[in-house]
């Protein structure tokens, strides 16, 4: 949705109006004297949340557990330093 230019008097007589634009994905621009000075726009929702919509539309199932974390991608055969791979890397 569009975003939302107003002024500060206006945002304080008609609040709950633009709170409810807010709730429904605008984005209001708070101006004073025509500058803009602030942004109110809804919160993002958390990975997790997001993850159980997407569940609960049906667009996937899940069992509702954490998923298990990726095996690490790089194993280094002895033991070294970060530091001495990068630079032997750089050579």
């Amino acid at each position: 949705m569009a975003s939302i230019k107003v002024g500060v008097r206006e945002l304080k007589t008609r609040l709950s109006a633009y709170i409810r634009q807010v709730e429904c994905g605008a984005t209001v621009i708070i101006t004073e004297r025509g500058k803009p000075v602030g942004r109110i726009s809804a919160i993002q929702q958390s990975p997790d949340a997001k993850v159980k919509d997407l569940a609960r539309s049906g667009l996937f199932r899940w069992s509702g557990k954490r998923f298990a974390p990726e095996e690490p991608r790089i194993k280094l055969r002895r033991r070294r330093k970060i530091g001495d791979l990068v630079l032997e890397n750089r050579e």
